[in-house]
């Protein structure tokens, strides 16, 4: 029995018999369009759909060296915090006539190399990085290919190419200063271990040991967080000490953390009070409202994707380091 699969993949010739036009017309239609009349142009895109023609976007940008590909790399997309960002940049990219390759790294930076080093084997027209520290193999391997990279979630004044994001020693700081003004001094930390939150964790400990305040007590949780590891964080800590306040890494974490210290008959925040990070969605409609600190994750996405779609077209920029900023938002929970 004849197997029905194609013995091979519809050709640009294959679209210009359908069509009853040259492969050159077929060939313009399909990568300058808006040189084209519109009339042929759907006669073009009419055979595509019939012979089920996948254009080859790589081939037919080499003359222009454009790929119309993004690659974008984060550390996890089972994170709400990325969410927010990672589909804005793929909406504004869109917008400039982009596509978004989204790809996973962990939390390590020899996969985040080995990554990127196959990405570029795409020729992708820019990257996205998430977060300042990388490898020197990554390093070498971006300055080599000698494209546009725009850096995320963090902040330095010496970014490999474009950079947008912010403090997060300054938002542990502010954190910091937060608890010595509302009277917080026994202070617990449910923290995950990555680098950004070490930052914050550095920031807010020079805050508490500059008035006198030892480092506070803290367990660690493995990522990605989630409810359950907020509820057995603080069923941890309250076994350490008496804490009058429980600062979490993220919103999840401190959710969980209001649930497990509810289901111990507490008050929150008259026996414990508990902040988050992020402003996740739900942290202002929880009960109690959770104190956090609110990060514009999606104008982070339209800022990435505008820096690098403008540097791509030679658009002309004054600004390639963008800090975002943060706000603390004091709600019911502290």
């Amino acid at each position: 029995m004849k197997s029905s699969k194609p013995t091979r993949a519809p050709t640009l010739d294959d679209v210009a018999r359908t069509a009853g036009l040259s492969s050159m017309t077929v060939s313009r239609a399909l990568n300058t369009p808006q040189l084209v009349r519109p009339k042929t142009v759907e006669k073009v895109m009419q055979a595509v759909r019939v012979t089920g023609y996948i254009p080859n976007a790589l081939a037919g940008g080499l003359a222009s060296r454009r790929s119309r590909l993004i690659a974008v790399v984060v550390p996890q997309i089972n994170n709400n915090m990325f969410v927010d960002t990672i589909q804005t940049l793929s909406d504004e990219l869109a917008l400039r006539g982009y596509h978004m390759l989204l790809c996973v790294a962990g939390y390590t930076q020899q996969t985040e190399s080995e990554l990127v080093a196959t990405l570029l084997s795409r020729r992708p027209d820019g990257v996205v990085l998430t977060g300042i520290h990388h490898s020197p193999a990554l390093k070498k391997i971006i300055l080599n290919a000698a494209i546009p990279v725009v850096e995320i979630w963090d902040l330095t004044p010496t970014p490999l190419d474009m950079l947008v994001g912010f403090s997060h020693e300054k938002i542990g700081m502010a954190t910091g200063e937060f608890l010595l003004r509302k009277g917080y001094r026994r202070a617990g930390l449910l923290w995950t271990a990555d680098r950004r939150a070490a930052q914050r964790k550095q920031g807010l400990c020079e805050v508490l040991s500059r008035h006198g305040i030892g480092e506070p007590g803290q367990v660690d949780v493995p990522l990605p967080a989630s409810l359950a590891l907020g509820r057995s964080g603080l069923a941890q800590l309250l076994t350490q000490e008496n804490y009058d306040v429980i600062v979490c890494s993220s919103d999840t974490l401190a959710q969980g953390a209001i649930m497990e210290a509810e289901s111990r008959g507490m008050i929150v925040p008259r026996d414990l009070a508990v902040i988050g990070f992020g402003d996740l969605d739900f942290a202002a409609s929880n009960r109690p409202a959770i104190t956090t600190v609110s990060i514009d994750r999606r104008d982070i996405g339209c800022r990435a994707a505008t820096l690098l779609a403008d540097r791509i077209e030679g658009v002309e920029r004054d600004e390639s380091i963008i800090d975002i900023g943060f706000h603390l938002i004091e709600r019911e929970s502290a």
